[in-house]
């Protein structure tokens, strides 16, 4: 049977450029006239459409499931195979990721902003995933760009939408299409990643004493906690919270951070639940979070390393290597050095990590912005995370029969060891973004002139002095590819080993962000008392003389972040 193609007329749209995330404006962008369909079409002409299989999934946000038959539509009219589709067009990022892998797809087109807000006056996303499952590289996104600043014409199918809500073998066109369960890939890929039985056992024979609240945020995560938690492991309903994901979170922000997770963190303390999680929009971040202890990302990526061994995936295939992304602190070096481990310092975004992971030389990796994740798929990964942490907690009860070892415990024994990164991130979100580069301006001139270098800045508050060793711009050639991504973020190294970070943001889809991360290490001889300090008072004196050098309070016109983690 022939399918009429028809061809469509339009005109290139400024700014459709996509970063490692893909591209993410206002829903409202997305709905005009062609604008959604001029980036579909630059996507299938800048990869080989005729005979491919794509996945097709997302976080469920606003705007998803029409932009899913637009997919449809153009798709099959640029030769398409086929395509397989997440029910309700849901499929978190992690778990679209590993669909990619396990069908050996040729891609995927993600429909997603992330931890960003969704509903109808928020975020929108489409990103486009690789055979490896994971983001695409910028040769790729590059050539997207190129061909949307030219497109005069896109091309569609017209047909009868498909219901995305019925499981099973379907057709759109000349394209078959195969509309998935969202969660059973997902789940069946961790059963052979972690010991479950282990973990049930433990949260089955402590359930007075350990008891466990997943928040999701109402983001993509909740049906995949839902099936793990109390499907598989035998939680109670009341293990799990915001597990219905709704085209607007709720009308919440899903970003798993000590600002916008405010339920969990509300319900943690207020019920006294010694293990609690959550995740963001797409399933990608991770935020881990007891009675009283708030796990940063640096820490929570080095103590998964440090305790590897208990994992199954690890025991079998060993650990290769680490890495974390430059800002993060560098926690997880310390183990690596610890345990002969190569490791990597990369710049944000985890196709870094990915091609590390495509030469067989990472394993486990982290960000600071509560990415976590391993060498299982091609992005960070959520959920992932929450069930090393109980795979460890699980296996260091195991060890430790008459100590009830939770979130505390753990973080007591690793700074026993290791020492303790103190670490922060200020976020200044929808600032100016001529203050935002004014502030670049000042600190790029710094490196140039080394003006700051050997300059000695004293803490008004701590009396503490730190002297400037150096100011750098990181940049890093990839040693997998050769690559080189420069500017990369403006890197304050002091004499004692602290840090300061200043990196310019743009993946909010108004004004600029810039985000200041701060870092400070104190050795495991300082003693417990000084290692289980309070974080904002481990940092007060640093951060107060990196805004002092960055003059950034005058610059952004702001005193206080928007959000603190």
């Amino acid at each position: 049977m022939g399918y009429q193609v028809k061809e469509i007329s339009t005109k290139p749209f400024d700014g459709q450029k996509p970063g490692t995330s893909g591209l993410r404006k206002r829903v409202k962008v997305f709905q005009q006239e062609h604008y959604t369909e001029n980036f579909i079409q630059a996507i299938f002409d800048s990869i080989k459409a005729d005979g491919a299989t794509l996945v097709i999934g997302g976080d469920g946000r606003y705007f998803s499931p029409e932009t899913v038959q637009t997919i449809l539509k153009i798709g099959s009219a640029n030769g398409v195979k086929k395509l397989i589709i997440g029910k309700d067009s849901i499929l978190s990022t992690p778990a679209a990721s590993n669909v990619i892998r396990k069908y050996k797809a040729d891609g995927g087109i993600l429909l997603t902003a992330s931890h960003n807000p969704g509903g109808p006056n928020n975020d929108f996303g489409i990103k486009y995933n690789v055979s490896n499952g994971g983001p695409a590289p910028e040769n790729v996104t590059n050539k997207i760009y190129e061909i949307t600043k030219t497109i005069q014409k896109y091309k569609v199918i017209e047909a009868d939408p498909v219901d995305l809500s019925v499981i099973g073998k379907t057709s759109y066109g000349p394209t078959e299409v195969q509309i998935i369960d969202s969660v059973a890939d997902y789940v069946e890929l961790l059963q052979g990643i972690f010991d479950f039985q282990l973990i049930k056992d433990f949260l089955q024979n402590n359930a007075g004493s350990f008891r466990i609240l997943f928040d999701g945020l109402h983001g993509v995560t909740g049906p995949y906690a839902r099936a793990i938690l109390v499907d598989t492991l035998g939680l109670p309903e009341a293990s799990i919270q915001n597990c219905v994901a709704l085209p607007d979170f709720g009308g919440g922000h899903p970003d798993p951070n000590l600002t916008y997770a405010h339920s969990l963190v509300e319900v943690v303390e207020a019920k006294n639940i010694q293990f609690g999680a959550a995740s963001d929009g797409d399933g990608d971040r991770n935020m881990i979070y007891g009675k009283g202890a708030f796990v940063t990302p640096s820490d929570s990526v080095a103590i998964i390393a440090d305790w590897a061994h208990v994992i199954p995936y690890f025991k079998k295939g060993g650990v290769k290597g680490l890495a974390r992304s430059m800002p993060t602190s560098k926690a997880i070096d310390l183990v690596a050095q610890k345990k002969g481990l190569e490791y990597f310092e990369v710049p944000t975004g985890w196709k870094f990590f990915g091609n590390l992971m495509d030469a067989g030389r990472l394993s486990i990796c982290g960000e600071e912005s509560f990415g976590t994740g391993s060498d299982h798929i091609r992005e960070k990964d959520g959920i992932w995370a929450i069930m090393a942490w109980l795979n460890i907690i699980a296996a260091a009860n195991k060890e430790s029969p008459n100590e009830l070892i939770g979130i505390k415990e753990l973080l007591k024994k690793h700074y026993a060891v290791y020492g303790r990164s103190f670490f922060s991130r200020y976020d200044y979100e929808e600032v100016s973004s001529e203050g935002a580069n004014k502030l670049v301006a000042l600190l790029d001139g710094a490196i140039t002139s080394s003006s700051l270098a050997n300059k000695t800045y004293k803490s008004k508050s701590t009396n503490q002095d730190f002297t400037i060793v150096s100011v750098t711009n990181f940049s890093y050639t990839d040693p997998i590819d050769g690559s080189v991504s420069k500017n990369q973020g403006q890197v304050v190294l002091f004499d004692d080993g602290s840090r300061v970070v200043f990196r310019l943001s743009g993946t909010g889809s108004a004004g600029a962000t810039v985000r200041l991360y701060v870092e400070r290490y104190v050795g495991p001889e300082a003693g417990e008392k000084v290692l289980a300090g309070d974080t904002a008072e481990g940092l007060k004196g640093l951060i107060e003389v990196a805004l002092e050098i960055s003059n950034l309070k005058e610059f952004l016109g702001r005193d206080e972040p928007t959000v603190i983690t």
